[in-house]
């Protein structure tokens, strides 16, 4: 790929991150907040009433082709995390419109495309690689799995299979509650063990990555991203002081989804040390200091 030209006015590259009023684009919102962690010059779309700064771009990606080509005439590189995360099949199928779209009116400009892991579905003992085969289980890793077989072959895309983002996901992210949580626990004495990252690591891993791509790096067209080694929920739950109480693991509970980062370590995009559940949620309320 050749080097894009990048805006005269800043050696920063553009970036424009599409579905910026989700509650992953609000964490990046912060995170990149003052120009921390690798901050790209930063335009932010949103659809109209869900807009969280004046400066929002509003327009629907997907009814709108006109106002998203404007907006990407503005930007280097498109981040798109606008998904559908529940519904039905016909719901879960837009996450395959809104990243073709997202293609399509970039015209060859640089796209990065939020996947999940939950493409993997029952991960065994070893971490999940990029080319291992995809066997969700769950109606939206299936629609994910979809929306990447959809994109195969297309150039200048980047797809991410983003592990667990502390504040984005259902145990940290999960509004408050009187009762405590309740946490599968499996028979050898654990919780469920995911790969997570904190969304100001991810904040840092995006922005580098935008400046490879932004300036023709090769990049390979699937990444997982995530914190190195797997961690477990209930040690999250005691790190971030939260009350839960164990139950039995139900048959067909995933115990371990773990992401092999051979790619993004070679990339620089994260560190090759594993993880705890202290980091991950020191890097969360590390936000607090930025008004999240």
């Amino acid at each position: 790929m050749s080097s894009p030209n990048l805006s005269a006015s800043s050696a920063l590259p553009r970036l424009l991150i599409v579905g910026g009023s989700g509650r992953l684009g609000r964490l990046l919102r912060h995170a990149w907040a003052g120009g921390a962690n690798e901050a790209p010059q930063l335009l932010w779309q949103a659809r109209a009433g869900r807009a969280v700064a004046e400066s929002d771009l509003i327009f629907d990606p997907l009814s709108e082709p006109e106002a998203y080509l404007s907006a990407i005439a503005q930007a280097d590189v498109v981040l798109n995390l606008a998904g559908v995360v529940r519904g039905d099949a016909a719901q879960l199928a837009r996450n395959t419109d809104l990243a073709l779209a997202a293609v399509a009116a970039a015209k060859g400009k640089p796209v990065l495309v939020a996947s999940s892991a939950a493409v993997y579905g029952r991960a065994g003992a070893e971490p999940c690689a990029e080319e291992s085969q995809m066997m969700p289980i769950a109606p939206y890793g299936a629609a994910k799995a979809a929306m990447e077989r959809a994109l195969l072959g297309a150039s200048g895309v980047t797809v991410l299979r983003i592990g667990n983002v502390a504040g984005a996901d259902a145990l940290l992210g999960a509004a408050p509650t009187l009762e405590p949580r309740q946490i599968d626990i499996f028979p050898a004495g654990h919780g469920p063990l995911r790969s997570y990252i904190g969304p100001q690591a991810l904040a840092g891993a995006l922005g580098h990555l935008v400046r490879l791509v932004a300036t023709g790096q090769p990049v390979p067209p699937c990444l997982n991203l995530a914190l190195v080694g797997p961690v477990g929920m209930e040690a999250l739950a005691e790190a971030a002081g939260l009350e839960w109480t164990p139950r039995a693991a139900p048959d067909g509970a995933i115990e371990r989804v773990e992401l092999a980062l051979e790619r993004a370590q070679a990339l620089g995009l994260v560190p090759d040390h594993p993880t705890t559940a202290d980091a991950i949620i020191n890097d969360l309320r590390g936000l607090e200091e930025l008004g999240a």
